[in-house]
């Protein structure tokens, strides 16, 4: 059986990073940008990161520039605005496709775990995030819309 541990995916300075180095713990991974409407969301996810990282949760940025061109900048750039405009701590990934052909293979078995709504797989927009295990299976899709203090009952059950 297929869990998130399975995938590798290039963190944000080009080293790949299997995630396995994740196993036990709580993931919630996002699809995030710079430019979007709800990156004002990288606040929520950042509070999540350092209230709940010492209890075995990690956030997981993962860049994509599919949404209205919403990340136009190179993995230097999204860093820098990472860091400077929110403070971020969670690891943040290169940029990857979630949708298409080009999909990263982690992207396509986040959507073949748990379809969206209405049972469409394709991720709609910028901040779709997925609940992970600590045994790397699939808990929880949310939609862009979800903000992150939403789904702390969730991440607190998950945690145990």
């Amino acid at each position: 059986m297929t869990t998130a541990h399975d995938f590798t995916a290039d963190d944000i300075d080009g080293e790949s990073r299997p995630l396995s180095r994740y196993a036990g713990k709580v993931l919630l991974i996002v699809n995030v940008a710079s430019k979007c409407g709800f990156t004002p969301q990288y606040t929520g996810l950042e509070q999540l990161q350092r209230e709940y990282g010492a209890r075995g949760f990690e956030v997981l940025g993962f860049p994509c520039d599919q949404f209205g061109h919403q990340e136009p900048g190179d993995e230097a750039e999204i860093k820098n605005f990472c860091s400077l405009t929110y403070d971020v701590t969670f690891p943040m990934f290169a940029k990857v496709d979630v949708n298409g052909v080009s999909a990263h293979p982690l992207w396509k078995w986040l959507k073949d775990e748990k379809g969206g709504f209405l049972g469409i797989d394709a991720i709609k927009w910028n901040f779709t995030k997925f609940l992970i295990g600590r045994d790397g299976e699939v808990i929880k899709r949310y939609a862009p819309t979800d903000e992150p203090k939403s789904i702390v009952s969730d991440i607190e059950a998950a945690l145990g």
